[in-house]
């Protein structure tokens, strides 16, 4: 018995709560982009996890489309078998959040000798998951991705296609020079 006391006490000085966890993506993901994030709109997005720095896709669609800077992260026109589509993308973060109780019971513990906390900062962790989240619409600006759009096939492959291209370029100018 008080083995199992001392072992149940020493698992919650050791033990970390976790407050949110981030999505894990294998792949891809083709889901409405408002149920993955608030503040995303409600169209259908491709999205996958983004391995790479901040403003690496940004760059990447920048020197592949040729955009010089100008309306690189919404209405990028490609074409996809001949036809005209739009795609825009956002960067969004969904950390991982936990509570750590050893910090919190270190500094209780230092507060009832009336010492102040000296570990406020490590009461929670916070490890950021980055993601891209792609969306697209054809030129009468309906969703392509949605599950009955005519292109949702071809679209895909397209979207496939760019992030297999993305994650595997390392200098953007081969990017253009692919194009």
């Amino acid at each position: 018995m008080r083995l199992s006391i001392i072992l149940l006490v020493l698992l919650i000085f050791s033990s970390c709560i976790p407050l949110r966890i981030a999505p894990k993506i294998k792949d891809d993901k083709v889901i409405v982009a408002k149920k993955f994030k608030k503040n995303l709109p409600k169209d259908y997005a491709f999205i996958f996890k983004d391995p790479k720095e901040a403003d690496e896709f940004y760059n990447y669609i920048n020197v592949k489309h040729e955009l010089n800077d100008q309306n690189v992260e919404s209405n990028v026109p490609v074409i996809i078998d001949n036809e005209e589509f739009y795609f825009s993308f956002y960067e969004t973060e969904i950390p991982t959040k936990t509570l750590n109780l050893v910090p919190i019971l270190i500094d209780a513990s230092l507060d009832s000798k009336d010492i102040d906390p000296i570990l406020e900062d490590a009461y929670a962790s916070r490890i950021g998951n980055w993601y891209l989240v792609l969306t697209v619409t054809d030129s009468k600006m309906q969703d392509c991705l949605e599950p009955n759009h005519k292109s949702r096939q071809k679209t895909l492959k397209f979207l496939r296609e760019l992030k297999m291209e993305y994650l595997n370029t390392q200098n953007y100018l081969e990017a253009l020079l692919k194009k």
